[in-house]
């Protein structure tokens, strides 16, 4: 039987991934959503989710998972690489 491994555990006080994506549906105290790299109003001065668990937690946050990847080893390397997650994502204007 193959070994299971456990996702990585968020870092402490990062909140890279509270701050650098958009989020298009409603968040409590932000009806529209919030653009990238603004601070979601839910996030605490100690850059953990109040909403954690909650269901007015958008589905978005809640499928942003964790990764080596996209974390990196720190914050600012979470940011660089969500952001750049954000520009590769974003709709491209046709004109």
């Amino acid at each position: 039987m193959k070994p299971t491994t456990s996702p990585p555990e968020c870092r402490p006080h990062c909140g890279a991934c509270c701050t650098a994506p958009s989020i298009t549906s409603p968040i409590p105290g932000m009806p529209d959503g919030k653009p990238a790299g603004v601070r979601c109003i839910q996030l605490a001065d100690d850059n953990r989710c109040r909403i954690f668990g909650q269901p007015e937690r958008p589905a978005f946050c809640g499928g942003l998972q964790p990764s080596q990847e996209m974390c990196g080893s720190s914050r600012e390397q979470a940011i660089r690489w969500l952001n750049e997650l954000e520009r590769a994502t974003a709709p491209t204007c046709i004109i």
